[in-house]
């Protein structure tokens, strides 16, 4: 009882500090979102090639970059998770937190549809109702503003594409994300770079205190991914899965009471459809778990 409850706090941790992001990236939003996004990218790698030194896991780092099967897996990932964190830093700086929101709340009913086309996995009546609904609640959304909720399905698809490539990954978290980090970096620098040679740099256009917050995103990124890996060895899937609703439920009380986005009655329908769906889901999952596993994914 002690190891899970350990495992369910580490759990709580990490999608409670996820939940909360938004916070952070609100603190440097007068910075452009490629150069915060850039900054992300670096500083992850500088924080977490640190942490592999520290525990002494370089030699498996160093396996990893010369297997060009698993780099090739890799660089795919980086790309997505790219994406993904540069399409939320976006919505976040936009004022848009609660498409945000919906994206992680429909990604796990994402991610099943892709373990059923992929890995061919077998659904029960329950979970393929949950589906429907939050299918439906998307479709109210779309009708309500009269456009497809592209932030929220870009963030939930290209996340659950991601966990898919890291289902098939065989190396623990904090090197996978090293080595995607790592592929990115150079991109990233020149990037960086340009803006400054540009005059249109973050770093040499902002003050000591937003300069040291791009620095501490490496922290941001990785602290709640080794909470997230502790948990995962500690507690059952069908506990942890419950756990990762935590995320999406904070930033949407952000996004609707702290930044006063716009949530009027048929957003409050079409996420109580969701919100239903994923009870429905959920219920689905304790009668038949599905068999894939995503225990070792790194959220927003």
């Amino acid at each position: 009882m002690g190891a899970r409850s350990n495992g369910l706090l580490g759990a709580l941790a990490a999608y409670g500090l996820w939940g909360i992001l938004p916070l952070y990236w609100k603190l440097v939003d007068r910075v452009d979102a490629y150069s915060i996004l850039a900054s992300r990218i670096i500083w992850s790698f500088v924080f977490t090639i640190f942490l592999i030194i520290v525990i002494r896991q370089f030699t498996a780092f160093k396996a990893g970059l010369r297997d060009w099967r698993l780099l090739a897996k890799i660089a795919g990932a980086s790309i997505l998770v790219a994406f993904n964190w540069g399409l939320y830093i976006s919505a976040v700086n936009a004022d848009r937190i609660v498409d945000a929101s919906l994206g992680y709340y429909i990604n796990p009913l994402l991610a099943v549809i892709l373990g059923v086309v992929v890995f061919k996995e077998r659904l029960n009546r329950c979970q393929l109702l949950g589906i429907f609904l939050a299918g439906a609640g998307v479709v109210l959304k779309t009708f309500n503003y009269g456009q497809v909720p592209w932030i929220s399905l870009g963030l939930a698809g290209s996340f659950a594409i991601y966990g898919a490539i890291k289902k098939s990954i065989r190396i623990n978290s904090l090197i996978s994300l090293t080595l995607e980090t790592a592929l990115l970096s150079p991109a990233a620098l020149l990037f960086l770079g340009l803006q400054e040679l540009g005059g249109n740099g973050a770093y040499g256009n902002s003050s000591l205190g937003i300069i040291v917050l791009l620095a501490g995103a490496g922290i941001i990124t990785a602290l709640p991914l080794l909470l997230f890996g502790y948990a995962a060895k500690q507690l059952p899937l069908s506990l942890l899965g419950l756990t990762q609703y935590l995320s999406p439920t904070i930033s949407l009380l952000l996004g609707t009471l702290v930044y006063h986005e716009d949530f009027g009655m048929v957003d409050l329908t079409a996420f109580a459809i969701i919100w239903v769906a994923l009870g429905i889901f959920t219920y689905g999952q304790f009668k038949k778990p599905v068999e894939a596993k995503s225990q070792d994914i790194v959220a927003e």
